[in-house]
């Protein structure tokens, strides 16, 4: 068999996610993490949570979700308002722009393939699984941390980022 097949279909699902990436970015001025912020706090209670609550549904570091939310609020689209009885404390509230943007973006890759992956049998998914974690023991990549988001190098740019300003210390 041609192993570069299977390189070939990697690299297409890599370009996949990076030019949609890049679409959004064009086309609506957010990244895709930013938009599955948003998405966070629309299905939220009252449109509103914690930092903490964001972090943990994007699984991205505490730095990466800062920066994401900071510039969201830039561009009006949440706010972060005193917590009602604990003035202490933030939550991060969806305004009526955030919601007009996300009514507005067409679903994105990882929607479509979440949908997809409910249809598919439980063996399926076990050997789609496995096969996947015998790509990654071959890779050496075991030890990456990875989001279960498919974002491209937005978040990439933001830990190395972080990483580069953990180094200079």
């Amino acid at each position: 068999m041609d192993y570069k097949n299977i390189i070939i279909k990697i690299r297409r699902i890599v370009r996949s996610i990076n030019l949609e990436s890049k679409k959004m970015q064009k086309n609506y001025g957010v990244s895709i993490p930013q938009i599955l912020c948003l998405e966070y706090l629309k299905n939220s209670p009252n449109y509103q949570a914690t930092q903490k609550c964001i972090r943990d549904h994007l699984n991205l570091n505490s730095s990466t979700v800062t920066g994401i939310i900071s510039r969201l609020e830039n561009k009006g689209m949440l706010a972060r308002l005193p917590k009602i009885g604990d003035r202490r404390t933030t939550v991060i509230a969806l305004t009526s722009l955030g919601d007009k943007l996300l009514n507005n973006t067409p679903d994105l890759l990882q929607k479509r393939l979440d949908l997809k992956l409910k249809k598919v049998s439980d063996k399926d998914l076990k050997k789609i699984e496995d096969t996947l974690e015998m790509l990654v023991n071959m890779l050496e990549i075991e030890d990456l941390e990875a989001s279960p988001l498919l974002t491209a190098e937005d978040v990439i740019k933001e830990e190395i980022s972080a990483d580069d300003k953990a180094t200079e210390m």
